[in-house]
């Protein structure tokens, strides 16, 4: 599933003495299977911009096109469009209002008009998408649950209507580096299984340098870069002039690279980072005076 946005502006207040401007002439195209990162200073539109990929603001300057459909055209069925296009929100537990797990994840699919055989399947394959046992979880009080473990249950209560997109924003905000792990281990078995389109709005430019292939930079409601997230981080002058700080990986690489080492001054992983340092340093004879 595909979505397009053309000339997209958005404004607040319109018509009142508070009216502000908060999406300029925004153009971008989203392909069918893309893992997407959207970054850039609070308030920088991030927010904004990923909640018309679903209809949740409709364009009234600009379009938006989902799969070829625009979102403003009154004979464009919303409601269908927000189960294809699903959207985890930040703090997702807040989204949670069921007293059980089985309940709250089932809320979609019954809303959906599913049978309770298929409701069931749907429950029980969401649950084992984001890493919970069903017989564990499935009666599990909401309530009684980690953080980590909600925003796993919110996210399945989305997976559970079958979206064909899924925009994640800023899902691991808050979470402890366990809690966070399991969510980004989460959304990587996502793209690679399910093949689900992925928006991945996030302040950690590591989650993003580790997870996306693309990436768009927002400033001020304008969009500022947009393109291979590799290409992305080599612009470190740029991000940092954005207050956008770089990859704990990116920055180790430039600081050696800067001492003389050849190294790449980006690279996504940390297991890619430590090879390319073993081999500079291998190659340059620090590691024998270190045996």
């Amino acid at each position: 599933m595909s979505i397009e946005v053309r000339e997209l502006n958005k404004s607040f207040g319109v018509g009142t003495p508070f009216e502000k401007q908060v999406l300029f002439n925004i153009n971008l195209q989203i392909e069918d299977g893309e893992f997407v990162g959207i970054i850039g200073p609070t308030r920088a539109g991030k927010t904004t911009l990923a909640q018309h990929f679903n209809a949740l603001y409709v364009p009234r300057a600009g379009k938006v096109l989902v799969d070829g459909k625009d979102t403003a055209d009154k004979h464009t069925d919303v409601s269908e469009l927000r189960l294809q296009v699903g959207y985890v929100f930040q703090n997702p537990e807040h989204q949670l209002f069921k007293e059980t797990v089985k309940d709250d994840v089932a809320f979609g699919p019954e809303k959906q008009g599913c049978s309770t055989q298929e409701t069931d399947r749907r429950v029980r394959e969401a649950l084992e998408l984001v890493g919970l046992d069903y017989q564990t979880f499935y009666q599990r009080d909401i309530f009684a649950l980690s953080g980590g473990q909600k925003r796993r249950v919110a996210i399945a209560g989305v997976l559970a209507c079958n979206p064909r997109v899924l925009i994640l924003d800023d899902v691991t905000a808050g979470l402890d580096p366990r809690g966070r792990d399991q969510i980004l281990e989460v959304v990587s078995r996502l793209h690679r299984e399910k093949k689900l389109t992925i928006v991945f709005i996030s302040h950690s430019m590591d989650e993003v340098a580790r997870l996306t292939s693309r990436t768009i930079v927002m400033d001020e409601g304008r969009l500022v870069m947009d393109g291979p997230t590799t290409e992305i981080f080599l612009r470190a002058d740029e991000l940092e002039a954005l207050g956008l700080e770089l990859p704990q990986v990116t920055r180790v690489l430039r600081m050696l690279h800067r001492e003389g080492f050849s190294v790449p001054l980006h690279l996504p992983t940390l297991e890619e980072a430590v090879e390319a340092i073993a081999g500079a340093l291998s190659s340059t004879g620090v590691r024998n005076r270190w045996n």
